[in-house]
């Protein structure tokens, strides 16, 4: 450490004998040069990275906000269907969550199913987000997997997502 501020010293002195040296319109140039120098590094490098990040965090939790509200209307009407009869006991979970799936027209997203330690994993790619929430729904009351944890993310296209999603399996 000593030896560092040692060389960053004797490049400090280095500095400033080379800026004594200079004439004095040349001294403005280079204190003018270092002042813009250094606002824009605050301002490209700093600022607007931070304002990015700001706003695009905004837009996600409005968009999740909406996401939440759309779910909260239509769980009555999901509720409503009452129960189904439960399925084979015998089928491995993430059999049925597979199957279940394409059964629902989500074949095409599905880019993943893996049993995980406390039950099924599964990666959506550009899934409708209505075909998402009742596949859900049909797991939950049919098959007994509830929900464990889920994460979606807006698709290129309107009313797609991206989703991992996490069941958690029935205990019987």
């Amino acid at each position: 450490m000593n030896a560092l501020a040692a060389r960053l010293r004797a490049q400090l002195v280095r500095l400033r004998v080379w800026y004594a040296a200079l004439a004095p319109r040349e001294q403005r140039m280079v204190s003018i040069g270092s002042i813009v120098l250094v606002v824009l590094v605050l301002v490209g490098g700093v600022i607007l990275p931070l304002e990015s990040a700001t706003h695009e965090a905004k837009r996600r939790l409005t968009q999740r906000r909406e996401d939440l509200e759309w779910m909260q209307r239509n769980a009555p009407e999901l509720e409503a269907a009452g129960a189904m009869p439960v399925a084979d006991e015998h089928e491995p979970p993430v059999v049925v969550v597979d199957r279940v799936g394409r059964e629902s027209g989500l074949a095409e997203a599905l880019r993943g199913t893996q049993p995980s330690p406390t039950g099924v994993r599964v990666q959506l790619e550009a899934a409708s987000f209505d075909t998402m929430i009742t596949w859900i729904a049909t797991l939950d009351m049919r098959y007994g997997l509830a929900l464990d944890s889920i994460t979606v993310d807006r698709a290129a296209g309107p009313g797609l997502v991206n989703a991992n999603v996490t069941f958690a399996a029935p205990k019987h």
